[in-house]
């Protein structure tokens, strides 16, 4: 059984909305083996040193998301995906704390599925950089700037696939051309898309 981070008590004191919510989430995590801890300013819950559910907390819901949901059995359809890009990572949104307790014998075995996976080593088979489209108007510029090709080969694959997937976003020639210039210079500096 877990006990309580007096670190992640804070974050709970401090919830400005869903705080009945998320004290029905933690009691559920305290009763597994999971550690609690605070990691990008969320109840993060871990298994040695690898994340396996994180507190989530938004405007429209609240939410548990599994790092490695995408390896979980879901008999219930209750995980999705954070976005559409999401390789690894699902999560389970919640609205009330009613719901939260509806679904108490279901958590309790996705939360044990979670552990499990994070035991056995399992690991998410992640597309590769090769396997995301490189847009036209990218393609044209990596053509005509062999520096720029150069540096974005440079780019870790997670930086890369950013990239590729902000300038394949865009719906019209005009904006991924217009996001691709706007991109280069970083590129060149071997900075990812959010790095600052």
């Amino acid at each position: 059984m877990t006990k309580k981070n007096p670190h992640v008590d804070r974050f709970f004191i401090s919830a400005r909305s869903w705080q009945d919510e998320f004290n029905a989430l933690r009691a559920l995590l305290l009763q597994s083996e999971l550690d609690e801890q605070l990691k990008w300013g969320k109840p993060c819950y871990t298994l040695g040193d690898s994340n396996v559910v994180i507190m989530q907390g938004f405007k429209e819901f609240c939410a548990l998301l599994f790092t490695k949901g995408a390896l979980l059995q879901d008999p219930d359809w209750i995980l999705e995906k954070p976005g559409e890009n999401t390789q690894s990572a699902r999560r389970i949104p919640f609205t009330s704390a009613q719901q939260i307790n509806e679904l108490k014998g279901s958590l309790g075995r996705y939360i044990a599925d979670a552990i499990d996976v994070e035991r056995s080593g399992r690991k998410v088979a992640f597309r590769q950089t090769e396997d995301f489209a490189v847009p036209e108007e990218f393609q044209r510029r990596l053509d005509a700037m062999p520096e720029l090709k150069a540096a974005f080969a440079a780019l870790t694959p997670g930086r890369q696939r950013g990239y590729l997937l902000h300038f394949g976003g865009a719906r019209q020639s005009k904006t991924r051309a217009s996001r691709v210039e706007k991109c280069i210079q970083d590129i060149l500096d071997g900075r990812g898309l959010n790095d600052r």
